[in-house]
């Protein structure tokens, strides 16, 4: 796992009424893009009188396939799952469990205090304990 600490707030700009650059061309079937959309894991966030508490489900991804970078409001963990591949013939029947690159993206329910983080990983699970800012208990 690693980890950066950056002194600056997060902000995600979404555009609205976004346009494609080649307009209808994009949504038509002669063009197929190949990306992979980043997935999302499943994060809980709770807070007690003096934490904020954080856990993400990180089932079957290495400890230095992700990294964590904490904002002044936000905690963004990002990185990649990569499942073994199935044996030559097989067949998928269901195809269920993401894989690929993911990103989550949590803000904080109270200011914290950078200087006192705690993170662990164990058996896929990220679990973070941010303590409160002084002035947010």
């Amino acid at each position: 796992m690693r980890y950066r600490r950056l002194s600056y707030r997060y902000a995600m700009a979404v555009p609205s009424g976004q346009t494609w650059p080649l307009g209808d061309f994009w949504h038509s079937d002669r063009v197929r893009l190949l990306v992979q959309v980043p997935w999302r894991p499943d994060a809980d966030t709770y807070e007690t009188a003096t934490t904020v508490e954080i856990t993400v489900d990180l089932a079957g991804v290495e400890e230095d396939d992700f990294e964590v970078q904490l904002f002044e409001d936000a905690l963004i963990v990002e990185g990649r799952r990569q499942l073994p591949s199935c044996p030559e013939g097989a067949v998928y029947h269901a195809a269920g469990v993401r894989q690929g690159p993911f990103r989550v993206e949590l803000s904080f329910p109270a200011p914290v205090d950078p200087e006192r983080v705690e993170a662990r990983y164990d058996r896929g699970l990220l679990r973070i304990t941010l303590a409160k800012s002084a002035g947010a208990r």
